[in-house]
């Protein structure tokens, strides 16, 4: 099956099973002259990576109704837009989300622009993101690689190639296929086969559309494709949380710092994280350790934060943070390693004054 074959396969079997999604328009649609709107795939891209659907179904309604245009979301305060992020994890998208917002307002009068190579100098947008708005949004001929397209490429051509090295070969397969009549459908197509159908563990290879043509099937190699060059052991670091409560019930809370992990959220004053982290209360008062520490994995490590509580009279003033009184505290708003600092806490007995 040439490309023109497995292409056209492609796009039949999408039109038949393309996922609904709240930032999707269907084929149906699509023939019949309705276009995506850019700021809703732009979202969506930014909070699908690292995340799933099913989860960022959720968020992407939240955002578009507090902020229903790109315009509307570039003059929002950066608390607000991090605090609707809170839960989605590497809070740096979150920042880039913000940035890229004010420069599509600033540069580009508030609208996207079309072409991949405008797309990629915007903050936050990398080779995937750019590929997939330009394809998806306006039909740009752009080809689109994520992990779903590398494992459909590296089956197809029974390529063995481990990642990450493999991609700019995997790039290449997948330009081959690319379609130029209807490249927006294509990219979501050839991603849904990837999540749906031709899925890490037990492939349904009876049903793919692109059965006949996939080497590794006929090889039989399809379950050990892609390869993946191992990865080193996560470190792990320790950390300490400080929660303080005043006995008016306000909680002691602070900004992070804008560059680093969780950069410009709100959380509980804490110490580095690191093999051996130095102490570092907010306030100089008798502190009590819960034994059952937070455990949290990011991206490059592993994080045992163990949690510190103390009960703070109304005039304590601490060295950093600021307090939140308890009607304005919304423990969902932070970010999750924080929550599950705060439940750990509520779950223990804190030491009154």
């Amino acid at each position: 099956m040439g490309k023109t074959s497995v292409t056209t396969a492609l796009l039949d079997w999408y039109d038949v099973h393309a996922r609904e999604m709240p930032w999707r328009v269907m084929p149906s649609d699509r023939k019949a002259g309705v276009r995506p709107d850019p700021y809703f795939v732009w979202l969506s891209e930014v909070m699908l990576q690292q995340t799933t659907v099913a989860a960022v179904r959720a968020y992407h309604l939240k955002f578009t109704q507090l902020w229903p245009t790109v315009g509307d979301l570039a003059a929002a305060k950066d608390a607000d837009v991090m605090a609707a992020w809170a839960g989605l994890g590497y809070y740096a998208r979150a920042r880039n989300l913000l940035k890229c917002a004010r420069a599509v307002v600033s540069d580009h009068g508030g609208s996207f622009p079309q072409r991949y190579d405008v797309l990629i100098t915007l903050p936050g947008i990398g080779p995937y993101t750019a590929a997939a708005i330009s394809a998806i949004a306006f039909d740009e001929p752009s080809t689109v690689l994520d992990g779903n397209v590398e494992r459909v490429m590296s089956r197809l051509y029974n390529d063995d190639t481990p990642l990450p090295g493999a991609k700019p070969v995997f790039m290449t397969y997948a330009e081959k296929h690319t379609s130029h009549s209807r490249p927006g459908d294509y990219a979501q197509a050839v991603m849904d086969l990837g999540a749906t159908l031709c899925t890490p563990k037990n492939p349904a290879c009876g049903i793919c559309p692109l059965r006949d043509p996939c080497e590794g099937r006929i090889a039989g190699t399809q379950l050990e494709l892609p390869k993946k060059t191992p990865k080193k052991p996560k470190p792990t670091r320790h950390g300490i949380a400080y929660i303080a409560r005043r006995t008016d019930g306000a909680w002691l809370l602070e900004t992070r710092p804008e560059k680093g992990l969780l950069g410009g959220m709100l959380g509980w004053p804490t110490t580095d994280w690191s093999d051996d982290p130095t102490p570092a209360p907010p306030i100089d008062a008798d502190w009590t350790a819960i034994n059952d520490p937070a455990l949290h994995t990011f991206t490059h490590f592993h994080l045992v934060l163990s949690v510190q509580t103390v009960w703070l009279p109304k005039n304590a003033q601490p060295n950093r943070g600021h307090f939140v009184s308890e009607d304005e505290f919304t423990p969902t708003s932070l970010p999750t390693v924080m929550r599950k600092a705060h439940a750990i806490a509520a779950a223990a007995t804190l030491r009154t004054v």
